[in-house]
């Protein structure tokens, strides 16, 4: 180019007339996160939310996932689907993020269609991104002989769900999964690869039982009763999120502590429940990411093992089990309950920049006339600023607790922050001030009706 081309050329980018415009950012949307080892009631707050929403989506996990919502009385369990379904106007995402169990989609999907007054037109309102990767039952038979072995070599397991959600994220990052896009691309083709991963998971496990024709006659059937909702996830959020003004809900699933870069690992799930993972598993940008709310319980429970600084083996936390029928929606098992514990949502804030908080199951803590609040860990008798990586550190660490007077009182009946008694309202200001997050929802009971909106 001569000399006055280039001065032309940069004369032009110097002037704002000339520069093509800045994409618009588009509609913006809201996540919903869990802030401890999960079942902290997110399927409330995402219930609450999304009674106007026109998108919720689900964008990581798989059916090891449980979401419990109660609507008129009828308690509705999701495990894949995105529980704001229950909205007959909404259409409900699945995205690339999420692991599949076909199967599993569709019990769950009939199991609360006969609920209630049901998912009207579920399969109508449902959408899959042609990018998720299908959970086999190979996979969910793999995850019961990995837990076995795990229990024989070590003593102990990891306490998984045995849904096959490890196996197909591990055949995912190794290259070897199948996608919903190759069930419904040539059938042919896919049943090759199907073989031929079955055949390594039964090269590495000699006991493995799996009937491979028959679950390629199943397979097939479920392709056909698939392709109508299935779509180009990243076209699909595009056009949503650049389309006319819609309310977009995710929903994440398990919790920060959970998640496989930032929870208590090995004992953690194998996708990214933090913020990162709606951007990844719904295929859009951090710009339209828009309001965080976190999730917390007013106080900390955990399913299966691994560490738990502020747990209590006592009447405590029997008590806290019992009033709070801590028992998992997948698994069945009794959760380990303990005090809440602020530096594990402090650390979860600063991954996932809450906006607001939700706090749940506040009416469990009504008969206590103390409550205690972990506020720093102590190792070898050294406060440390941050929430340790190593899970021997993490068995060692000391809980720092402040101890606040309970209420003595019921709250459950509770409609307005004014209406809770004074050492409840002191509570949640305490958490507030602690975590330097507005509290935005107290949960109070059940229904929808128990939750208390300050804001």
């Amino acid at each position: 180019m001569s000399e006055s081309g280039c001065q032309e050329a940069n004369d032009n980018r110097g002037n704002p007339e000339q520069r093509p415009p800045r994409p618009a950012v588009g509609n913006k949307v809201t996540v919903v996160l869990g802030a401890q080892w999960g079942d902290e009631g997110k399927g409330k707050v995402v219930d609450l939310l999304a009674q106007d929403a026109d998108i919720v989506c689900r964008c990581q996990g798989g059916n090891n996932a449980g979401h419990t919502v109660v609507v008129d009385s009828v308690e509705y369990d999701f495990h894949l689907l995105p529980s704001g379904i229950i909205n007959p106007t909404a259409t409900a995402f699945i995205g690339n993020g999420v692991v599949i169990h076909l199967p599993g989609l569709f019990e769950e999907a009939e199991k609360n269609d006969r609920k209630g007054n049901g998912l009207k037109g579920w399969d109508k309102r449902l959408i899959i991104s042609d990018r998720a990767h299908i959970v086999f039952d190979f996979h969910q038979a793999v995850d019961g002989v990995q837990e076995q072995q795990r229990q024989e070599q070590a003593g102990k397991n990891l306490g998984t769900t045995k849904k096959g959600i490890g196996p197909v994220y591990s055949a995912k990052a190794a290259r070897s999964g199948l996608r919903i896009c190759d069930l419904l691309a040539d059938f042919n083709q896919f049943s090759e690869r199907y073989k031929m991963l079955a055949q390594q998971y039964k090269a590495m496990y000699p006991t493995l039982e799996t009937d491979v024709e028959g679950e390629l006659l199943k397979l097939k059937n479920y392709a056909e009763k698939i392709k109508p909702m299935v779509r180009d996830g990243v076209h699909y959020m595009y056009e949503a999120l650049h389309g006319s003004p819609k309310k977009i809900l995710v929903e994440g699933a398990n919790a920060a502590l959970l998640d496989i870069d930032f929870g208590t690992y090995p004992f953690v799930t194998s996708s990214n429940c933090t913020v990162g993972g709606v951007c990844t598993g719904l295929g859009m940008p951090p710009q339209n990411v828009g309001e965080v709310y976190g999730v917390v319980k007013a106080y900390t429970t955990r399913v299966g093992i691994g560490a738990f600084p502020s747990e209590q083996k006592n009447d405590t936390g029997d008590l806290l089990q019992t009033r709070g029928k801590e028992v998992g929606v997948t698994t069945g098992r009794k959760r380990r309950c303990g005090w809440l514990d602020l530096v594990l949502i402090k650390y979860a804030h600063m991954i996932n920049g809450f906006t607001a908080i939700a706090l749940t199951k506040l009416d469990i803590l009504d008969v206590f006339s103390e409550i205690k609040v972990g506020l720093a860990y102590k190792v070898d008798n050294q406060t440390i600023p941050h929430f340790p990586a190593n899970q021997e550190v993490l068995q060692r660490v000391e809980v720092v607790y402040e101890t606040l007077p309970g209420w003595n009182s019921d709250t459950s009946a509770a409609r307005s922050f004014e209406e809770l008694p004074d050492n409840a309202q002191k509570y949640v200001r305490f958490i507030e001030e602690h975590v330097g997050v507005p509290l935005k929802w107290i949960g109070v009971g059940k229904s929808r009706e128990s939750m208390i909106q300050l804001f």
